[in-house]
């Protein structure tokens, strides 16, 4: 192990790290937003939207998320999207994960018991009424759990958009290794940030959850 080599790289790893969380946090939010989006198609009272969720939901976790970034980065000018590598990369992991967290989000609000929504309209709640009051509130608690693993997933995601010359934490380590010939240190110096950011990720979602968790 080449300490002295460690020191010397860590700062530019540093700035690399500082682009992995904000590739991690621009990719989660538009995720968030996508699998809102998309979990309400899947679950809507219209045949067409429900097409189109399954479809969405089934394309993007049905295809590699490398091939993804690749149509859009690579092909996208072909079809008059031009976007440079680190929009390229929000957009597509963002899209990518938000598939995952439809079916997330979706499963957690049919794991919530019908009666709870037909008690609250009999109550006198329309049907939106009684999704926003009764039944969202209950499904966000169960959601935290599995959106927490969708987010560490998509963290250690974000080392896909190397492939097209983001310079975050992999990019940095490979770009290193060339120069230096230490792919030991570079990637396990890689690594270790990477281990830290979703260590402090996992405790940030298990405080969460534990102030929301439904009592026993």
């Amino acid at each position: 192990m080449d300490t002295e080599l460690i020191l010397k790289v860590y700062p530019y790893f540093l700035e690399a790290a500082v682009v992995t969380i904000e590739l991690s946090i621009l990719t989660i939010v538009l995720g968030l937003i996508c699998g809102a989006l998309g979990a309400t198609a899947r679950l809507s009272r219209f045949k067409a939207l429900r097409f189109l969720g399954a479809a969405y939901v089934s394309f993007f976790r049905g295809t590699p998320a490398l091939i993804q970034l690749f149509l859009l980065y690579f092909g996208g000018p072909q079809i008059g999207i031009q976007l440079d590598a680190f929009e390229a990369g929000v957009i597509g992991l963002g899209v990518n994960i938000g598939a995952y967290m439809t079916e997330t989000m979706r499963g957690a609000i049919i794991a919530i018991d019908k009666g709870q929504g037909e008690a609250a309209r009999t109550l006198g709640l329309s049907r939106e009424q009684a999704f926003r009051k009764v039944v969202l509130p209950q499904a966000l608690r169960l959601m935290i759990r599995p959106l927490g693993v969708n987010i560490n997933a998509q963290i250690k995601g974000t080392a896909l958009v190397s492939a097209i010359s983001v310079v975050e934490l992999t990019y940095t380590a490979q770009r290193y290794i060339g120069s230096t010939y230490k792919p030991f240190e570079m990637f396990f110096l890689a690594g270790v940030l990477y281990l830290v950011i979703i260590t402090i990720t996992g405790k940030g979602v298990a405080y969460l959850d534990r102030k929301v968790r439904l009592p026993a």
